[in-house]
């Protein structure tokens, strides 16, 4: 019988040497049953060492000529107001977002329940029911049961990552995105940052905590030798997934 490269390649790997005379069509179900549960398993795609894209820094749009209207004042050519000072404000600015997040969960509950019941019967001591043995009658019946349940998450980010403004809007506030990527020598680290500010909350050295940040979108990921070392192998999660204890 003809043996395709991969029937040979699979058996060498994932069959052992006395059941290697199986057919081959238990061979392809074998095979397939072994790949997909690697497809079904697999980390997401963002954990495969690739940022996510969309956080690209946004330029400013390509300056028009300024129209000479007679007067040695230009509002384009750069102005900027005494309060309001070199803050970011445009489109293309540059802002420094101070991470700040911190968040505490705690959840607990517990229940308790018990019950008991007696039952108790004496026959008359004298008559045709005199023979009944009164311990003989006696029945008592109780349950109880006991739960308690506890769950604590603590969760910190600290830093800062600069961003720039996308997109300004009427109401007064900018849509801010940015990342930073991090070349490390045992992988690649990258924190990514997007959300929505309001203009007069950025301090004069164009800096923002991210907790007056609305829809805050923050990712802190990595790849490398150690992060594919604490991740789990995925033939380790198939048999977890399947395993009934």
């Amino acid at each position: 019988m003809f043996r395709a490269p991969f029937d040979t390649a699979f058996d060498d790997v994932f069959v052992p040497r006395r059941a290697r005379r199986l057919p081959r069509p238990a061979t392809i179900f074998l095979a397939a049953v072994a790949l997909a549960g690697g497809m079904w398993l697999a980390p997401p795609a963002h954990a495969k060492g690739k940022p996510a894209p969309g956080f690209e820094p946004a330029l400013p749009p390509s300056p028009t000529a300024p129209q000479g209207n007679g007067a040695i004042f230009n509002v384009a050519a750069g102005y900027a107001g005494l309060v309001e000072g070199r803050r970011a404000h445009a489109v293309g600015d540059p802002l420094t977002i101070v991470l700040v997040e911190q968040l505490t969960t705690s959840k607990s509950a517990g229940s308790k329940t018990q019950r008991s019941g007696d039952f108790n019967i004496v026959p008359p001591t004298a008559g045709p029911l005199s023979f009944l043995n009164p311990n003989a009658l006696k029945a008592s019946g109780g349950s109880s049961f006991n739960g308690q349940g506890n769950a604590t998450q603590t969760s910190s980010l600290g830093g800062s990552v600069s961003v720039t403004i996308a997109e300004v809007r009427a109401n007064g506030t900018a849509l801010v995105k940015g990342e930073k990527r991090l070349l490390l020598s045992q992988g690649n680290e990258w924190v990514q940052f997007s959300g929505i500010v309001r203009l007069g909350d950025i301090d004069g050295d164009n800096s923002i905590p991210s907790s007056r940040v609305a829809d805050a979108r923050i990712e802190y990921a990595g790849n490398g030798a150690v992060t594919r070392a604490s991740r789990e192998g995925w033939l380790s999660k198939f048999f977890n997934a399947i395993s009934p204890f």
